[in-house]
Parts: structure tokens; C-alpha cells; sequence
């Protein structure tokens, strides 16, 4: 059956797509599980990412599989919604109908009465894409298999170089954007350093290795509050990091990082600076933001547009005064309040109230047993802010056993400094700069 026939029945319930199987996705989903609507996911891939953690997939602590779980495994057992794998390539708001590019087919026309676009985020190299070949973001599984890789293979690569002088330029990895996924990246890499140089290789000095963490802001974690961050400067700087604020990137190759106009030398170089969202603004030709993001109706719809809504990274509300930030709990909150408000308009009932958010804080992890945590007036930094950290983590991972083998890799990494998923799995391939031999 195609996806035009899983919808184009005799079952005349509203038909609801989504597009989009990440935390918003997935919550306004199940928040329509007793609705009697139809309900169909389009997404890419066949699974729903627990990106909170792909660093740790990242720099070899935890495999994929911890971290991802099936989509149709999720929703098993909501028997109103069906899952189409394809690839979104525009809305028709006026007929309202989604263009989806499905494998082995044309382009299919889907029928809708409701719409939730929950299409997340990009890598955002502020107009220097060419930056990209030779400094790869972190926003799917691909990249952090990617990273993990590249990392592993600067240790490998330094072990076999006879001349110790150029050990520190293969072992300087330096990451560009100082926000919560760069500082738990840079954390991690720099513990996973101190572990490996310290008992699996035999030709290297601890001291050759450099992680250095750039920012053009005046400070590491802008949005935390400003003692959080200095705590959580401290924190990096006693693992090692260098940590360099004020710097503008100038030039990104394969020679490394040209920063205020001096070269960095590196052969590892990773991009958490920044995102951009999906073209669903230009999907909708509605207004957006200066970044791309649409503009949402207090209940998270589209302007002239009440069956269209726009949820999580995609979406731009004010809060107190600033757009919610690109967060988990934004997104889950966003879903959840638009699947109730479709359940309850398909039931007569009368209209929701706004959206509001509920702030329940941010958090950030740095290495072993030391974390921040700012809710309100509560602001914690040390082992219990890790241990919160480490409490809800565990608690939001989509499925029960990932949860318990997700434990288990973090205590047998407290206890013994060991990474345990160090696979190199892509092959080696030279730089997209390199030449061919003539």
C-alpha cells in the first residue's frame, strides 16, 4: 500500500501527518494515541534519535544502538498511525497535501486535515559552507560515527608517525562554538585522551595532546548564568582544554583553523557553532525569523493557517521576551500541546488555552561526575548536578532497555575510565582537498 492509499481509505477520520520523528514528532503522536484521527509519521529515517547523547557516541562511550530506537518499534502499539519512511519535499497548503519523495516510487501527494511540521535542525555554517568538508557538525548518527572515527584514527595516525615533533598537530583537536554540545564534546574528548594515551598506546606523550574550544562569544555557555559558566570554564580548563573566547573564525582547510588571522594547526577540526532549521518557511511561504525559523500563533499554528502547526527547533515563540531555545524539552512540551489541542478540536471541545512553556532548567555534563544544572533560582554545579543530569537522561530515553544498558556503559566507565565502543567503522578516504597522485 503507498502512502496516498494509507490515507485515501473509506475511514473518514481527519487525517493527521507528521512530519518528523524526533521528540516533538513523536509527542504530539502519542498525545493523539486515544483520538479518532488517522495518523500518518513521514520521516528520512526509520528512527527516532536520542540526541542529548550523541556526543557520548561520539568519543566512543556509547554504541548507536543506546542512543536510537525504530520509529514503527515506538509506536507499535498506537494502532491510528502508520509510518512512511520518505523524504519531504514541500507542502501544498492551499490543496492541503505534503510532497514526499518515497523510495522506488514518484513523488506522493498526501492528504491532510492536520499538519505538524517537527523538522528539526541543520548544521548552520553562517554562509561558510565551504567550511564543511573539514569541519563535520554533530546533529545525526552518521556524524558522530563520522567524528568517532576521525578521532580514533588521529590516535592510530600519531602512534605510527616515527617523528614525535609532529604529534601534537595530529593530536590537537580543536572545536569551533563553546555552547552546551561543544562543552560536553570538548569534556569528552579530553577525558577520552587522558584515558587512552594513558594505557593503550605505547609511542605517545599525554602532554602532545590539545583539545581547544573556540567561541566568538565573551564566554563558554552564553545562556547559563554567568558563575554557572565560569564553573564549568574552570571545570575544562583542569581537564586540559584551552579555551579561547573573542575568537573569530577566519578559515577552516585541511591545514586546520585560521583564527584572527594565525593558523591553528590541526588535522581534527569539529563544528558546534550553530543551526539552521528546516526550509519549512519556505514549504509554507509564511513569515519567519532571521534565522529561518517560523513564526508561530500562540498555539504553535501557522498565521491563516489553523491546521498547519510548527513545532520544536523549527519554531519561533517568544518567551518572556526571547524565542524558546532549540532544546528537548521545548520540543516535547510543543508536541504534546499540539497533539491535546488537535484531540480536542476533533472532539468539539472549546479551545485551548496559549502554549505555555514550563522552563524546568538546562543542564550541561562535563567529563566524569561534574555537571551544571540552572532551574530558576537553583543553580548547581559538581557531582549532584551530574547525578540530576545523569537521573533525567536516563529517565527520557525512548526505550526501557536502552535504558538499562546505557547505566551499565556509564558505571563501568566511572569505575574504570574505559571507553567501550572504539570502532573505527568508515574506511579511511583522503581529505576532500587531497590530490590525486600524477
Amino acid at each position: 500500500m503507498s502512502p496516498a492509499e494509507a490515507l485515501d481509505t473509506a475511514d473518514r477520520r481527519p487525517r493527521v501527518v507528521v512530519v518528523g520523528g524526533g521528540f516533538a514528532g513523536l509527542a504530539a503522536i502519542k498525545a493523539l494515541r486515544k483520538a479518532p484521527v488517522r495518523i500518518l509519521l513521514i520521516d528520512r529515517r526509520n528512527y527516532h534519535l536520542f540526541q542529548p547523547l550523541l556526543y557520548q557516541v561520539a568519543t566512543a562511550m556509547l554504541p548507536p544502538s543506546d542512543i536510537a530506537v525504530p520509529i514503527r518499534g515506538a509506536l507499535r502499539k498506537q494502532r491510528n498511525a502508520t509510518v512512511v519512511m520518505a523524504e519531504v519535499t514541500g507542502v501544498d497548503p492551499e490543496r492541503r497535501r505534503v510532497l514526499a519523495a518515497v523510495p522506488d516510487r514518484d513523488e506522493a501527494a498526501l492528504p491532510y486535515d492536520y499538519l505538524i511540521l517537527a523538522t528539526g535542525v541543520d548544521q548552520s555554517y553562517f554562509g561558510h559552507d565551504e567550511f564543511a568538508p573539514f569541519a563535520p557538525g554533530l546533529k545525526s548518527i552518521e556524524d558522530a560515527q563520522s567524528i568517532r572515527s576521525k578521532l580514533l584514527r588521529a590516535y592510530e595516525t600519531a602512534e605510527t608517525e616515527e617523528d614525535p615533533t609532529k604529534h601534537r598537530d595530529l593530536l590537537t583537536m580543536v572545536l569551533v562554538g563553546a555552547g552546551p554540545t561543544g562543552v560536553e564534546l570538548a569534556g569528552a574528548i579530553a577525558q577520552m585522551g587522558r584515558a587512552m594515551l594513558s594505557s593503550d598506546f605505547r609511542r605517545l606523550d599525554p602532554r602532545q595532546s590539545r583539545v581547544i574550544l573556540l567561541d566568538n562569544g565573551p564566554r563558554i555557555l552564553a545562556t547559563f548564568n554567568e558563575e554557572l559558566s565560569r564553573k564549568a570554564h574552570d571545570r575544562l580548563a583542569s581537564m586540559g582544554v584551552e579555551i579561547r573566547t573573542g575568537a573569530h573564525v577566519d578559515k577552516v582547510d585541511d591545514k586546520g583553523v585560521v583564527v584572527g588571522g594565525q593558523l591553528i594547526e590541526s588535522r581534527t577540526v569539529l563544528w558546534t557553532a550553530g543551526v539552521k532549521p528546516s526550509p519549512a518557511g519556505h514549504w509554507l511561504a509564511t513569515e519567519t525569523d532571521r534565522a529561518g525559523r517560523v513564526l508561530v500563533q500562540p498555539d504553535l499554528s501557522v498565521k491563516g493557517r489553523p491546521e498547519v502547526f510548527v513545532v520544536g527547533d523549527t519554531a519561533s515563540l517568544l518567551h518572556n521576551g526571547r524565542p524558546l531555545p532549540g532544546v528537548a524539552q521545548v520540543a516535547l512540551q510543543q508536541g504534546r500541546y499540539v497533539g491535546e489541542l488537535i484531540r480536542e478540536r476533533v472532539a468539539g471541545r472549546p479551545p485551548r488555552p496559549p502554549f505555555s512553556y514550563f522552563d524546568k532548567g538546562n543542564l550541561a555534563v562535563i567529563g566524569r561526575n561534574f555537571a551544571i544544572l540552572e532551574s530558576g533560582k537553583l543553580k548547581l554545579a559538581g557531582f549532584p548536578a551530574w547525578l540530576a543530569w545523569a537521573t533525567i537522561h536516563l529517565a527520557y530515553l525512548p526505550q526501557g532497555e536502552n535504558r538499562g544498558e546505557v547505566m551499565l556503559r556509564w558505571a563501568w566507565n566511572y569505575v574504570t575510565g574505559e571507553q567501550g565502543s572504539r570502532l573505527i567503522l568508515r574506511p579511511h578516504s583522503p581529505s576532500p582537498a587531497a590530490k590525486p597522485a600524477s
